[in-house]
């Protein structure tokens, strides 16, 4: 297995503005590694300012989807993307949010045919929609989405989550990024094991 963290190279930590050493480096040390994407996009700056901006103006609110939700909109996107740096790396958050180790990878193998609760089925479906068909996304999807308990604040979370990592999918796929090694265990085994 080739230790490339992308074809286009990577940075260290070290190497970051201090802005985004900063808040990088918070991330590594909740999780004890620096997940590579940041080290891929940290190649330009201004670019990896501006993802963890939107990042985290969708994945760190409060109200609305739960963090679990939300990440379940990822795993999902990035299933239909067929990204595997998006869904080893986000089911490894969705299994520590969820505390649930089979639901990741159900919805990354199948996120069509995956069983879910209504509520997760809508969110789902909708990030399905908005990643699969988006020239044919109308009125019924809503419905159904709206049919299931999902305000009209979810409804537009889910749409763009799906749609910021439909990028990051694609970005991903561009720069052939590897995920940690660190991730495959995450939520799978006891922290420190």
């Amino acid at each position: 297995m080739s230790d490339q963290v992308s074809r286009f190279g990577a940075v260290e930590l070290e190497d970051l503005p201090e802005d985004l050493r900063g808040r990088i480096g918070a991330i590594a040390e909740k999780s004890g590694f620096v997940p590579n994407i940041f080290r891929a996009l940290g190649r330009r700056p201004a670019e990896l300012r501006a993802f963890l901006d939107y990042h985290d103006a969708l994945m760190e609110r409060t109200d609305g989807l739960s963090k679990a939700e939300r990440e379940l909109v990822v795993v999902a996107t990035s299933a239909a993307n067929h990204c595997t740096y998006c869904i080893v790396a986000h089911g490894a958050i969705l299994r520590v949010r969820t505390k649930d180790g089979e639901l990741a990878d159900k919805v990354a193998a199948n996120p069509w045919q995956v069983e879910l609760d209504e509520r997760g089925r809508a969110i789902v479906d909708l990030a399905l929609a908005v990643a699969q068909d988006s020239e044919r996304f109308g009125q019924a999807d809503l419905d159904r989405a709206r049919t299931a308990g999902l305000t009209e604040d979810e409804i537009w979370d889910i749409g763009a989550i799906t749609a910021l990592f439909a990028m990051s999918n694609r970005l991903a796929h561009f720069t052939a990024l590897a995920p940690n090694p660190e991730f495959y265990l995450m939520g799978r085994t006891p922290r420190g094991a």
